[in-house]
């Protein structure tokens, strides 16, 4: 969609909601660990950060703002990671997810922790333009990409689709009638929280077109992070899992006995509990990714 068009056609909250109940995506394996197109917030040492950003729109020639992926992380009884991208993100069978459902269902306790400490985390990824930040103030006026998890995605729809009758939606990700999002961090029982953030009053990120205009065509394509070609095959995570976990793999496929033994209590090192909802620390899981890269 060109510029001119975007700002003709700009009645897309039904269309973002919508698509929001069902839209699925992927992220690519990153060849560096250092991605410099991501803006990351900065916390203090106490874990509060604060910045103001504002959603940008679907870029040229896409159709949603966002997309959307899930991924694992964790070690297994063998010592090594497995940081891998889940199928499910493109709506497919993942060797994880099933193992995990037959651990949930096996009655045991014990199983079901490591179910937990094994779950899909969820992410989303869209294209902001960053209005202040004082932790890297040269990082204002530019565009990036930014991952967040479901507390922030709430948010966005919240005001897409409001719950009171008095409340007019608003579409966080258009130019003119959109509104900046101010990100308030605080740390609450050792994680990110980011229950205070907001967005502000509905207002043009600029009055002068021209510098709407130079701001979209700075955005990145998000078609990367929802392509097939980019995710490992289900044999290929299923090797890495079974390897993670000590257990051999015979031709390149599990055995019979094997995938019986995948039933079995696995006694992995307990980890804390990541919920969905609660965002990671982006800079550990990058340690953790450059652990397994020589799994």
């Amino acid at each position: 969609m060109s510029f001119a068009n975007l700002k003709r056609n700009r009645d897309q909250i039904n269309k973002l909601v919508q698509a929001a109940e069902k839209v699925g995506g992927g992220q690519t394996e990153q060849k560096s660990y250092v991605d410099d197109r991501f803006w990351k917030p900065v916390v203090d040492k106490a874990g509060n950060g604060y910045a103001v950003i504002r959603f940008l729109p679907a870029p040229a020639n896409e159709d949603l703002p966002w997309v959307r992926y899930w991924d694992h992380g964790f070690k297994g009884p063998t010592g090594l990671w497995y940081i891998e991208n889940s199928l499910t993100s493109i709506g497919q069978q993942d060797p994880v997810g099933e193992l995990n459902t037959r651990l949930w269902n096996s009655g045991i306790e014990s199983d079901k922790e490591i179910a937990r400490v094994q779950k899909r985390r969820l992410h989303y990824v869209a294209n902001i333009y960053v209005v202040s930040d004082s932790g890297n103030p040269e990082n204002e006026g530019k565009v990036f990409l930014f991952k967040f998890g479901k507390k922030i995605f709430d948010k966005i729809m919240d005001v897409m689709q409001p719950a009171f009758q008095d409340e007019t939606p608003v579409n966080p990700f258009d130019f003119w009638e959109g509104a900046d999002f101010k990100l308030k961090i605080r740390n609450v029982e050792g994680y990110r929280n980011y229950d205070k953030s907001e967005f502000s009053t509905p207002a043009p990120l600029s009055e002068d077109d021209s510098k709407l205009e130079a701001i979209y065509e700075k955005q990145y394509s998000l078609q990367e992070f929802v392509d097939p070609t980019n995710y490992k095959s289900y044999a290929e995570l299923k090797a890495k899992l079974m390897r993670v976990l000590g257990q051999e793999v015979e031709g390149g496929a599990p055995t019979l006995r094997q995938e019986s033994q995948m039933n079995d209590p696995v006694d992995a090192p307990r980890q804390p509990v990541m919920a969905e909802e609660i965002e990671d620390d982006d800079d550990t899981m990058s340690y953790f990714a450059k652990l397994a890269k020589d799994d």
